[in-house]
């Protein structure tokens, strides 16, 4: 009797032990479920997956034949499409009021835009219109085409993306409407346009030289923040120079982050997306895009600035066929863009252009980073006010040599006709004796 009770308790007391360990077996396949929902949540939501540019003018291509879902973004079952729709606009809505962006309504953008009469562009997203806001700012704001399916995408991305990102050298994002089927973002307005309407427009004079310099240092402060100073970092995958837009004061902000996407461990992207001429070799092979790929764009956009010629024109074979004769470090003035008219400085257009040289290095590797490109850049320009002080320092030091010697010279006649006149005194009283 004792050795049956002894082997009911030893049975029930493993039993217990085995339903306690499978308990937290179960908990633990839980947890680890519910965090790669999450995850699987996450990068679908900024995995905008969009189509490759093919202009300067955001015209728009697909460059793969792949489909639109890809692995990152889970393809919805089609028996659940219209819950599944559902519960994708409900979280997309919260995401977004989550931002931290103000949302306005459709009508308020209807009246400040006079009823959409106001366009001043048209890009891959849609249309651009001028808007006055009833506190008397002005906006520009951008309408989602609605036979955009990949703009809601870019949509969605500029919106999570810039509640976050806040930089002098980036446009900002004053708001959206996503109302009556209709998405809109409202931005700052920059009131001269795009550098690709200054570099290839006939409407506005030639940028000179100094300003060209200027701009690529907004420009490279603007993505040096995306990269090592945005938690996480952003990866633009789009620097071109319609994407750099420009205020009262010609300075430079970049613009448009529909393609942008946070640095995150997993950078393989089954479809290549930017803009042909600006693309990183190494990308469009290996489908795997780094901020070194920004880098490339970057370089490129360098040498546009210096040779006033668009990358879809054979710009980087024009490059290619100056660095021959040039080893990347000196040599490059015969790519210069005519419409300079020879204003500029030797020094420091080779000192740009060996940069930018480096910045389209085949091995991304090698490549320099925003950070250096900065420093770079700064140090051109802190050279170049050197310059222009000790100029001014001499021209000074000149003008005060000349006015001293014009004062001595008054002050010698002054005394030479004192001179004259004790003579003739002296004459006269002699006279009189």
């Amino acid at each position: 009797m004792k050795a049956l009770s002894s082997g009911l308790i030893i049975g029930v007391s493993i039993g217990v032990v085995i339903g306690v360990l499978l308990a937290i077996c179960a908990f633990f396949c839980f947890r680890i479920h519910s965090k790669r929902s999450q995850i699987g949540n996450s990068s679908s939501r900024r995995a905008a997956t969009l189509p490759i540019r093919t202009n300067g003018a955001d015209s728009c291509t697909v460059l793969s034949d792949s489909s639109f879902g890809t692995a990152d973004s889970p393809k919805i079952s089609v028996n659940n499409n219209g819950m599944s729709s559902w519960l994708g606009g409900l979280k997309k809505a919260n995401v977004l009021s989550a931002s931290g962006i103000l949302e306005y309504s459709y009508k308020d953008l209807q009246k400040a835009t006079c009823n959409f009469t106001a366009l001043i562009g048209q890009g891959a997203f849609g249309p651009v219109y001028k808007a006055q806001m009833s506190t008397g700012e002005v906006v520009a704001v951008k309408m989602l085409a609605t036979d955009s399916k990949q703009g809601e995408k870019e949509f969605h991305t500029e919106v999570i993306l810039l509640g976050r990102l806040h930089h002098r050298n980036l446009v900002n994002l004053i708001g959206y409407c996503a109302e009556k089927g209709q998405h809109m973002l409202i931005y700052v307005y920059m009131s001269k346009g795009s550098l690709a309407s200054h570099l290839y427009g006939e409407k506005h004079e030639p940028l000179s030289w100094n300003l060209r310099v200027q701009i690529a240092l907004d420009v490279a402060r603007g993505v040096e923040y995306l990269h090592d100073g945005a938690v996480p970092s952003v990866i633009h995958r789009d620097i071109k120079s319609s994407n750099i837009l420009l205020d009262q004061s010609m300075g430079a902000r970049v613009a448009d982050f529909g393609l942008s996407r946070e640095d995150m461990i997993n950078r393989h992207a089954s479809n290549v997306r930017g803009t042909f001429g600006y693309l990183d070799p190494e990308y469009i092979s290996s489908r795997t895009f780094t901020k070194k790929s920004d880098v490339y764009s970057f370089g490129v956009l360098l040498f546009e600035l210096i040779a006033g010629r668009n990358p879809q024109q054979g710009l980087m074979e024009y490059v290619e066929l100056a660095a021959m004769n040039t080893d990347g470090k000196v040599g490059w003035e015969e790519i210069v863009d005519p419409n300079l008219g020879g204003k500029f400085d030797d020094q420091e257009l080779n000192d740009v252009a060996a940069l930018a040289y480096k910045c389209v290095n085949a091995v991304s590797k090698k490549r320099p980073s925003m950070r250096d490109n900065v420093q770079v850049l700064s140090r051109i320009l802190k050279h170049r006010h050197g310059r222009n002080h000790l100029k001014h320092s001499l021209s000074t030091a000149a003008d005060e040599l000349t006015i001293n010697m014009d004062q001595l010279e008054s002050r010698s006649k002054l005394t030479q006709h004192q001179r004259d006149e004790s003579m003739d005194s002296s004459i006269a009283d002699s006279c009189e004796l």
